[in-house]
């Protein structure tokens, strides 16, 4: 398993890749901090229920869409609960949490202003639905500073599925291997990996210790030099292995809008 400490030994095999033409961006846990505000909504759910939110549900949980998240809540612990019923609630307590604790991650908005001064195109790629995506960004000032938001709603197959990545590389009028991509968690990654997207990873907590196998780097905020190096300097970065084919869907399928 590749862990964030190990983000300097991730570089040592160096090739070329090509230059990278636009860029898709996670949202929770890259550009925003909900992905921690998530544990406090799923630690106070489950507290209500007498079941505790550890860190292995956490990581079965993240970076999915939210039906499969809570889906997987409810077979975890057996809940009674519906989807929907843990939705709702889960919107209640997120609400007062977004009023005072939401925050740009460190290193968004430089990035962004870095972008901005190269002429650089981006949209954001995320498992959450459009509502709370375009709320998210809007509070924090950033919904103007991508070409377009694909969220759950835009796709049949959620992360892992490359699919998310398929559509942000049309959307962006780019082959996938000419876009990099920014992931914080495993199945974000994976999905943009299958997709043939250069991919960096930017963990943070406990996504710290997910597998981000065929990741070109894994860097330490979106302040890291290498993200700056693979955009304004085309600069060589490593490429680990891929995963295995036997993920089970193409990288090649066609995928308009």
């Amino acid at each position: 398993m590749m862990h964030a400490s190990q983000s300097e030994s991730s570089c040592r095999e160096r090739r070329s890749i090509p230059p990278i033409a636009a860029v898709a961006f996670d949202l929770d846990g890259l550009l925003v901090n909900t992905e921690e505000l998530y544990q406090e909504v799923g630690t106070e759910l489950l507290r209500r229920r007498g079941c505790v939110f550890g860190p292995d549900l956490l990581n079965a949980m993240m970076g999915r869409p939210q039906a499969v998240s809570l889906q997987t809540m409810i077979d975890w612990h057996g809940l009674t609960d519906t989807v929907e019923t843990l939705a709702a609630e889960t919107h209640t307590i997120f609400s007062a949490l977004l009023e005072t604790r939401l925050q740009p991650m460190p290193g968004a908005v430089a990035l962004l202003d870095a972008m901005d001064a190269s002429g650089i195109p981006r949209g954001v790629a995320t498992s959450s639905g459009p509502e709370f995506a375009m709320d998210v960004l809007s509070r924090v000032g950033l919904r103007d500073r991508f070409a377009f938001v694909l969220t759950s709603a835009d796709v049949v197959q959620g992360k892992p599925h490359p699919e998310i990545y398929q559509k942000a590389a049309n959307r962006l009028a780019v082959a996938p291997g000419a876009m990099l991509v920014l992931e914080d968690s495993q199945a974000g990654c994976q999905a943009a990996v299958a997709a043939g997207a250069v991919v960096i990873a930017v963990p943070g907590g406990l996504s710290r210790s997910h597998d981000f196998t065929g990741v070109s780097c894994i860097a330490e905020s979106l302040a890291d030099p290498r993200i700056y190096g693979s955009l304004f300097k085309l600069s060589s970065i490593a490429i680990l292995p891929h995963p295995s084919p036997a993920l089970g869907y193409s990288t090649h399928d066609s995928l308009g809008d």
